[in-house]
């Protein structure tokens, strides 16, 4: 082995700390972001998501839809198979993200959920998963979608996070997946109430058939508790209006000690914002300062449509701005907003046809740089 005087190694290390100075400050001066020291996978620089070897990544994934309702129907984790032919066939329309919905009861293994779908059960239910689709080279998206405050049962998505029982989640999904490199961690799906209540939490809002009042918690909380527990990853803050309004996402950005946030929108056709004029104003400066994903996207909001006039939209759209996507969703229901038709990939309208002759013409070389 070489032999190297202390006084050379000090100025090497010297050297190097001016020179990642140098970087982070160049980055400063085009608007840009340092990225997260030491990032062992998937991380932010600037407004784009690199994968761990610093190449850019642009996603093109779905949605697995189950794992929010099964497990408080009390019927399973998953609708439908979560083995490696039903992630095989995922890999075959090069899809390289999954996102992966998780319901809070079931996750916390409270309020009668049954053993067998919660708690340890589920959690290691959703971590087996998501090793699943990293060995046919797929990305997750972990994302808290139904909730419910005290006592009640997490039924579906109420309006925003509650403080009683979301914060534990957050704990948690960041504990099960510190450790992931490639994963990207949400802390809701969508909201419904103002851009101040869900950056800050604290406010009250209205959930189930009673309307019960509930104190809401916000996502800077999440963030702070994501990282106390040990996560350094990608998390993901989607915006207001049923996560379709971005409008105020910059002035209401979470602080981040490690400035790894990126912005999730969800868009159907029939929303508010659902066309290329509503993109350019809204989502397009969010884009151009961090990252934006389309958490979920799909033909029309209230699934009457199986044609592809809206999703070509989109997507087009998305293509032209370096802004990545998941398809809603890959599930077997037979309506229109669904992909599949069986797990072996097959495709159940115009709408999922479309998608999939989109993604298998794109190069995979593009979309993943490992």
């Amino acid at each position: 082995m070489r032999r190297i005087s202390i006084g050379w190694a000090l100025a090497a290390i010297l050297a190097a700390g001016l020179l990642a100075a140098a970087s982070a400050i160049a980055l400063s001066m085009r608007g840009e972001r340092a990225p997260a020291p030491h990032a062992p996978g998937l991380h932010v620089v600037g407004n784009r998501i690199l994968d761990k070897s610093g190449k850019p990544i642009l996603f093109q994934g779905v949605n697995r839809s189950g794992t929010e309702y099964a497990c408080v129907q009390g019927w399973g984790i998953f609708d439908g198979p979560s083995n490696a032919r039903s992630v095989a066939a995922m890999a075959k329309w090069h899809i390289n993200i999954v996102r992966v919905p998780v319901n809070e009861d079931c996750w916390l293994g409270i309020n009668g959920i049954k053993p067998r779908y919660g708690g340890a059960s589920y959690r290691r239910a959703i971590v087996d998963y998501v090793n699943l689709l990293h060995r046919y080279g797929i990305y997750a998206e972990i994302s808290l979608m139904w909730a419910a405050p005290g006592k009640d049962r997490a039924g579906y998505q109420p309006a925003a996070p509650d403080e009683d029982h979301s914060p534990a989640v957050w704990a948690g999904m960041a504990r099960a997946f510190k450790n992931d490199p490639d994963v990207i961690l949400a802390p809701w799906g969508e909201s419904v109430v103002s851009a101040q209540c869900f950056l800050k939490g604290g406010c009250d809002t209205f959930w189930g058939p009673q309307h019960t009042r509930y104190r809401a918690a916000g996502m800077q909380q999440a963030v702070t508790v994501m990282r106390a527990a040990g996560y350094d990853g990608i998390i993901a803050i989607p915006g207001i209006a049923y996560a379709n309004d971005l409008t105020d996402w910059l002035s209401h950005e979470p602080r981040d000690p490690r400035h790894q946030l990126i912005a999730e929108a969800h868009v159907y056709g029939g929303q508010y914002c659902d066309n290329v004029k509503c993109f350019q104003t809204t989502y397009a400066p969010v884009a151009r300062r961090v990252p934006l994903l389309l958490g979920e996207i799909g033909e029309n909001y209230n699934n009457k449509d199986c044609g592809t006039g809206h999703i070509a939209t989109i997507v087009d759209w998305a293509d032209a701005h370096d802004v990545g996507y998941e398809t809603w969703a890959w599930d077997t229901w037979r309506s229109c907003g669904i992909l599949i038709r069986n797990y072996a990939g097959t495709p159940f309208s115009a709408y999922g046809a479309w998608v999939r002759a989109h993604y298998l013409a794109r190069r995979p070389e593009f979309l993943d740089g490992r």
